[in-house]
Order: C-alpha cells, then structure tokens, then sequence
C-alpha cells in the first residue's frame, strides 16, 4: 500500500502552520514533512503533530543563517543552502546540528539538506562566455563546489549517524532554483556512492526529474532497486499543482511504485490549484488512491 505524506509548507496555506497538522490528518494523512519549522520551538511542533496523531517524516535544514533571526530569513533572501560553498562551513554545520536538535524532538528519521546555488561568478549560462564555461578555470571551480559539498556531506552523515537519523539530498529543477547545484539524479546518486555510507541518500523528486531529464518511469526502475532512495516527492508537471494536473500519468506512476514494492513514505509536495481558499487542499484530493 502506498503511503502519502503532506508537505505543509505548501498543502493547507489556509491555516496557519501549527494548525495545517490538524488539518492533514482530518483529510486522513498519517504523516507530514515540511521544509522549515525553525520559527517555531520544537516542542510546539511535537505536540501538534502528537495531537493531530500524525508522524514528521521529513524536514529541511536550514537554507542559510547562523541564528534564529537570520535562519527565518535565510529563504527569502534568496539562501537555497550552504552545502557547496566554500567558507560557509560553520554556517553550515550550524544548521544541521539545529536540524538533528528539531527531528530529535520530533522522532523524524530524514532531513533534507540543500546543496545550495552556485555562487555568481562561476554560474553558467548567457552571461558567461561559453569559451569560460568550457575552461579549466570553469571546470575546476565546479569541482571545487563538489569536493565541499561531499566534505560538508560526510560531516553531516557523521553527525546524524549518531542520532540516528538518515541525511537526504535532492536534485532540483534549475527553473525553480536557478543555478541550483544539483539538478539530475545520476548525479546525487554518485555523490552517494562516492561518500559509501548507509544514512546519505537521495530525495527523489518526481516534479524536478520531469523537468529536468523526464524518462520518470525507467528512473524508478533504476534508482529504486538499489536501495540508496530514502524518500520520493510528488506533483504535477510543469505547474507544480495536484498529480492529476500533470503530463506525468500519475496512475501509471503509483502501479509503477506498487510494482517495485517501494516501501517508504511519497511526500506530496505541491501548491493546491484552489491556493489558500478555505478547504482548496481538501477539494483536490480526488488523484489520491484510496
């Protein structure tokens, strides 16, 4: 049987968050994740969910910041990670330490961590001369973001390790997070591989994949069997509403995932087509299997 999750960042924008737990269990899930809950005291969190009787089964780290004011900041001033980026290591580690302190409270067994966004001067694209794109000057600062992203991976692989916890990274569509560092799932897989250890894998996003590289179906087939997919994300492409507003034929997706006997949770990770009317999540529930 498959099993949903709903992201209450996005699902329920009616209610506030505390109450979008409440709400998600009326509709008869039994699980949650969200992206971050920092401007909240944990224990608050903890007993909202233990209220509602649904389990936190994924969160973010913090996009950026190195305290409480800066951390609820971090997204809107453009922060998509720190992951990658050299000489934000303390900030980095700052952040997944504050991660591992929320899913301790809160019995969550994944975090998210974002790569983040190449910074300015080494980005690709129109602004850059293609001639620079190709140059060994190019090539080795994008091999330099790597090798950070890889050290920053492994410490905090480490550090979860100890709590218990499973550390996911998550290839994102360039158009939604421009520059964004990891955008294919060959590529977060090898980042995988290459680190070896049993609590880094990969958030699988169907919505970015589609965007990005398409061929969905045979990716699962792939990526599924090898046990190093420790989450999956759904919505629909390309406008990010509810499965059933998608060229991905969700039906075949879910007989694709029942196929391959995938055992954990899909988060539901999309904007309601109704918005923030009262009662729009609920109204498009109907893609959901029963």
């Amino acid at each position: 049987m498959l099993r949903f999750a709903a992201n209450l960042s996005m699902l329920y924008p009616e209610h506030g968050f505390l109450d979008r737990f409440a709400a998600a269990a009326h509709d008869g899930f039994k699980a949650v994740e969200f992206m971050f809950g920092y401007d909240f005291p944990a224990q608050d969190i903890a007993r909202a969910a233990q209220d509602a009787g649904v389990q936190v089964v994924l969160l973010n780290a913090p996009p950026g910041g190195q305290d409480t004011s800066s951390i609820s900041n971090a997204w809107a001033n453009g922060s998509r990670g720190t992951a990658c980026l050299p000489g934000r290591e303390a900030e980095f580690q700052n952040g997944v330490l504050l991660a591992l302190e929320y899913a301790q409270a809160l019995n969550c067994p994944q975090i998210h961590v974002l790569a983040g966004v190449v910074p300015p001067e080494h980005q690709a694209g129109s602004a850059l001369p293609l001639a620079l794109q190709t140059s060994h000057a190019y090539a080795s600062t994008q091999s330099a973001l790597r090798d950070k992203l890889l050290s920053n991976l492994r410490w905090a692989a480490a550090q979860a390790a100890q709590a218990h916890k499973t550390i996911l990274i998550e290839p994102i569509n360039g158009r939604d997070i421009p520059h964004y560092f990891l955008n294919r799932q060959a590529d977060a897989h090898a980042i995988v591989h290459a680190i070896g250890v049993d609590n880094l894998k990969v958030q699988f996003d169907l919505y970015h994949c589609q965007i990005v590289e398409g061929d969905v179906l045979n990716k699962l087939r792939h990526y599924l069997p090898s046990g190093k997919v420790g989450h999956i994300q759904i919505a629909g492409a390309p406008q990010r509403h509810e499965p059933d507003q998608s060229e991905l034929h969700y039906p075949t997706v879910f007989d694709t995932l029942r196929e391959l006997q995938w055992p954990g949770w899909i988060g539901c990770e999309y904007r309601p087509v109704r918005g923030s009317e009262p009662g729009g999540t609920s109204a498009g529930l109907a893609w959901m299997p029963s």
